[in-house]
């Protein structure tokens, strides 16, 4: 059961910038540019892009902690002289849905796709498909170009890494190493809304669905058991490099989940029990194998015996 959306959360389309170039809600940066009504895009089908949106709560706090404000170089005129002190989300259990749309004009040579986070960390520049490494949290990654061409699965692929602030992402290798749990998923200039859904349940799971195929068709993607958050910030990042796209974000609906989870999508093996009387009866399988093994080999001994004694006689 979901409870009313947290309005702090979510957005259907981005209200209209205030005189400091702010949202109410999200605070964006870097090469993100606003349509008023329309989406946010992240990073546009340029090379060497970097955009990013997180959930903010616009306050008079001047004493907000430094590091929440974003330090990429081209995000100056979106953080200088905002007194601002972020907000992350407090629902133990939530659900999030947001729309997304990447393309862009090249069939073939396009990236490097764009992160969904879940972090304790928020806004800060870097290496991870816009975002610090060494982070706090879960992201998920949107990944559309493979800088290691000998993977096993094709791309656009969509992979989550849990981040314990020790971590580093890979990048020559699309982050393998640290891959959690993934899956292929083609949506990339398709013709109808592409959309993901993250669940949570605190000490429970999470878990992804994609729609890209059909109207409200909802593919799973991955489980992830046993994952506990802190308190996080919600962000979105993109980037791009020498191959780039149109990298969009749509809409965000955040909600609380006030029911009581399901049971784990995850289904735990069933780990095989051997009682007493189940060793005696495989014990006594054993003995008559033996027993049988032993009666045949005696058998075939006494007729060749019989063959050589009648070769004899004559």
């Amino acid at each position: 059961m979901l409870s009313p959306e947290q309005t702090n959360h979510s957005f259907r389309s981005l209200e209209r910038p205030d005189q400091d170039l702010q949202n109410r809600w999200f605070d964006f940066g870097g090469d993100t540019v606003i349509n008023t009504n329309k989406q946010i895009r992240l990073t546009s089908d340029r090379q060497s892009q970097t955009g990013w949106l997180w959930s903010r709560l616009k306050q008079h706090d001047t004493n907000a902690p430094r590091e929440q404000r974003a330090t990429s170089p081209r995000s100056r005129l979106f953080a200088t002289n905002i007194n601002l002190a972020s907000v992350p989300l407090t629902a133990t259990n939530f659900q999030i849905e947001f729309e997304f749309k990447v393309d862009g004009q090249s069939p073939s040579l396009y990236g490097d796709g764009f992160a969904f986070w879940l972090t304790k960390q928020r806004a800060i520049y870097g290496p991870v498909f816009g975002f610090m490494d060494k982070f706090e949290g879960i992201g998920i990654f949107f990944d559309t170009y493979p800088n290691n061409r000998r993977h096993h699965h094709s791309f656009p692929y969509v992979m989550a890494m849990i981040g314990d602030g020790v971590a580093s992402y890979d990048n020559s290798d699309d982050g393998k190493s640290t891959e959690i749990a993934g899956c292929e998923a083609d949506f990339r200039s398709i013709s109808i809304p592409t959309k993901a859904r993250v669940t949570y349940y605190h000490n429970n799971f999470l878990e992804l669905k994609l729609q890209y195929k059909g109207w409200d068709e909802w593919e799973h993607c991955f489980t992830i058991a046993n994952v506990t958050l802190s308190v996080p910030y919600l962000g979105f990042t993109a980037i791009t490099g020498e191959v780039h796209d149109n990298h969009d974000i749509i809409s965000v609906s955040t909600t609380t989940l006030i029911s009581v989870p399901p049971s784990s999508p995850v289904k735990p093996q069933k780990s095989k029990i051997i009682t007493k009387s189940g060793m005696w009866t495989a014990f006594m399988w054993y003995l008559k194998l033996v027993a049988f093994g032993t009666v045949i080999t005696v058998g075939i001994l006494i007729y060749r015996m019989y063959n050589s004694q009648s070769t004899k006689r004559f």
